[in-house]
């Protein structure tokens, strides 16, 4: 008889593990001690916390920054007593910092090894189709001229008409083009421009190029998607590193669920 997914969860291992040597020590006599369950940061420990960021950074820590150290204090100290409580230090000389990572290690051992379906990773590619785009091309009209000001009086003048420019041996049009041919023609402060044009906006401007000033009516950007099977491996990569994470996180929560922490402030 096949068991339920759950059952395959590592977060059901830690917690039956752990369920174990609470057994085991309390068959004993020898009960967890509920103090355990605190996890006290202190102002001493704060001013230890705080002085190990001035002694990397230079300087002392912003109070978001002094935050955040916190919070990474309260999860290492939250894995590593569970650590202790699952017996991963027994017979092995590590630092409390590796005793955490086992803890870590453990959460995401089952997603290293899942194999994710098509059906699984195609719907991981449609929601971050933009990690896997390609290119950008563009397609737009131009209109030179040698002075800023001859711009801005044409665009003035555009309301009813296409506005008449000077001669250049520029292309007046430009079809689905990459920005990177577009800078090879323009120039980069051209293509730095046109990022913040509207498409089907009508004329805009004046543009700057490396030859003068433009009037722009941009017709069209869109991005290239690249094909499903072309990234196929990279998209299973990615949906296992961030499988991997959202494991890790979901232990953590369950684990310092069981935990009372008092800051001082």
């Amino acid at each position: 008889m096949r068991s339920p997914n759950w059952t395959h969860e590592p977060i059901v291992h830690f917690l039956g593990l752990g369920a174990l040597v609470y057994v085991a020590l309390t068959w004993g006599g020898q009960t967890i001690d509920p103090s355990s369950r605190v996890i006290d940061v202190g102002s001493e420990q704060q001013a230890e916390l705080s002085l190990s960021f001035e002694r990397v950074m230079g300087r002392a820590p912003t109070d978001t920054e002094l935050d955040a150290r916190i919070n990474q204090f309260v999860r290492d100290e939250v894995l590593y007593r569970e650590a202790l409580r699952l017996g991963l230090d027994q017979g092995d000389a590590v630092v409390r910092q590796r005793m955490v990572a086992k803890m870590e290690m453990s959460a995401s051992a089952a997603a290293e090894a899942a194999q994710p379906g098509d059906a699984v990773l195609r719907t991981f590619y449609e929601d971050n189709a933009d990690r896997y785009s390609g290119e950008v091309l563009v397609s737009f009209n131009q209109i030179y001229f040698a002075d800023e000001a001859s711009a801005r009086a044409a665009l003035s003048a555009a309301e009813n008409a296409d506005p008449s420019g000077e001669q250049i041996s520029l292309p007046a049009s430009i079809d689905a083009e990459s920005l990177q041919e577009v800078q090879t023609r323009f120039g980069g402060v051209f293509v730095r421009a046109l990022a913040s044009l509207e498409a089907q906006a009508g004329w805009q401007g004046p543009v700057q190029s490396g030859f003068g000033w433009h009037l722009v009516r941009l017709n069209e950007r869109h991005r290239v998607t690249s094909d499903f099977e072309a990234v196929r491996d990279r998209v299973e990569n990615d949906w296992r590193s961030a499988e991997i994470a959202n494991r890790k996180s979901r232990a953590f929560e369950v684990l310092r669920s069981a935990y009372r922490i008092e800051i001082d402030r």
